[in-house]
């Protein structure tokens, strides 16, 4: 069997995701003994081994859905924020003069995957609604790379995972140099999946048991308070933006 956690897992809260695992391991009475922390994510999302993993929203409507069962979606703790949502939030550097993210239209965008949620789409469907688009990507591959070539001055802005900012806050020096712009609006929050075929009630009513158990300095760490539903409909109604242009070939 397969258990991951990857979507927010960093050296400084490995020890708290492992605490979370071996919980919910300890209440199913069965598990592997470890989270797997290596492999390619896809192989883990839709392997019929897997038991538990975490993906993101947009992943979820695009490839996964009917491929893999909803255990449930984390209540993170952002005050304001309905349960099981989060945003993004865009940053900027701070000693840049802009203060509104449409006056970064044509600016360099970070983003970490053309299939992340809070990246690619949120920033791109903030956009739409007002009436334009970021036009001028750049790949990343990962919440914190797209922070630090902001801040290293290698892009102009970038939309973050609103818990992975937090995380970034707290344990990287180089987000001092970034402040934060505006945020999106809210979309339901990064699921928790599991095979077809498995029980996901006893699965949720599992997750929901230990993150209530986990010691407070745990929970703050992980940014959690709790599990909830957010349907399947719910994930698919959020548009899905236009791909990010291919790289140009080379001359």
């Amino acid at each position: 069997m397969i258990a991951s956690l990857p979507m927010y897992d960093r050296p400084e809260t490995a020890v708290a995701n492992d605490a979370l695992w071996q919980g919910i391991r300890d209440a199913l009475g069965t598990g592997p003994e470890r989270l797997t922390r290596d492999g390619d994510l896809w192989d883990h999302w839709l392997s019929p081994d897997l038991l538990l993993s975490q993906t993101c929203g947009y992943p979820y409507r695009a490839r996964l859905h009917g491929r893999v069962t909803l255990v449930g979606s984390p209540v993170l703790d952002l005050p304001g924020c309905p349960p099981g949502f989060y945003y993004s939030v865009f940053v900027a550097r701070a000693d840049d003069p802009r203060t509104d993210p449409q006056e970064f239209a044509t600016a360099r965008l970070a983003y970490n995957d053309a299939l992340s949620q809070s990246g690619w789409a949120a920033p791109q469907n903030w956009a739409a609604a007002r009436g334009f688009a970021f036009t001028n990507p750049i790949h990343t591959g990962a919440h914190r790379a797209s922070a630090l070539t902001v801040a290293e001055g290698r892009a102009d802005i970038a939309a973050l995972d609103v818990l992975s900012w937090h995380l970034m806050q707290t344990h990287d020096p180089f987000t001092a140099g970034l402040r934060v712009l505006a945020r999106t609006d809210p979309t339901p929050a990064l699921p928790y999946i599991t095979a077809l075929g498995r029980d996901a009630d006893t699965m949720r009513a599992a997750v929901a048991h230990v993150i209530h158990a986990l010691p407070s300095d745990t929970r703050a760490t992980l940014g959690l308070k709790g599990v909830t539903y957010i349907t399947a409909t719910d994930y698919l109604a959020l548009p899905n933006p236009a791909p990010p242009p291919l790289p140009a070939p080379p001359n």
